[in-house]
């Protein structure tokens, strides 16, 4: 088991949940857990759809087929962005409109709670390779000083990787805080 390798995959996955977060300027990313109903199948927006950000307060959805912008109108609107958007029969449009201070404290919020779930990956992953090397050493695989020399090596990345997601966090709100 590659542990510092699940620990980077656990990072990018968490600072790819930060990224759908708004900041007050519009982002592709902020559309990227959008799945549509098309033809009866559910499918994610960006399969759908070339999605741009022509300028900082607006994103445009240009559909691969016209008939799928009813779908992505009616996905937009009952996610939990609070995002309208103004169709002109070609492209849909969605104009990102400056947060309020409450907002912004509200997406800070959210954005500590992904960073806690980021954490509790990270310690998952902490505990299950403690856990093998706990039993390579019960069975006699490894010897006492070596357990211990790993589990203080796996000890160290997970603080490590810990300090690195906090400063993502810390990147994020920054992100978010700034108007």
């Amino acid at each position: 088991m590659d542990i510092e390798a699940s620990m980077r995959k656990s990072l990018e996955a968490t600072q790819r949940t930060f990224n759908t977060i708004r900041t007050g300027r519009a982002n592709p990313s902020l559309l990227d857990r959008i799945v549509v109903e098309y033809y009866g199948s559910e499918s994610a927006l960006k399969a759908l759809a070339t999605i741009t950000a022509p300028d900082s307060q607006t994103i445009q959805i240009q559909p691969f087929d016209r008939s799928s912008m009813a779908a992505i109108e009616k996905a937009i609107a009952t996610s939990d962005l609070g995002l309208t958007t103004n169709n002109d029969g070609k492209v849909v449009r969605i104009n990102i409109p400056p947060l309020t201070e409450e907002r912004r404290k509200e997406l800070c919020k959210l954005a500590s709670r992904y960073a806690e779930e980021g954490k509790v990956a990270l310690r998952n992953i902490r505990r299950e390779a403690i856990d093998q090397i706990k039993k390579q050493e019960k069975d006699g695989e490894l010897s006492e000083d070596l357990s211990r020399d790993e589990q203080d090596r796996i000890q160290k990345l997970t603080d490590r990787s810990i300090v690195e997601l906090e400063k993502l966090l810390a990147d994020k709100e920054a992100d978010i805080l700034k108007v």
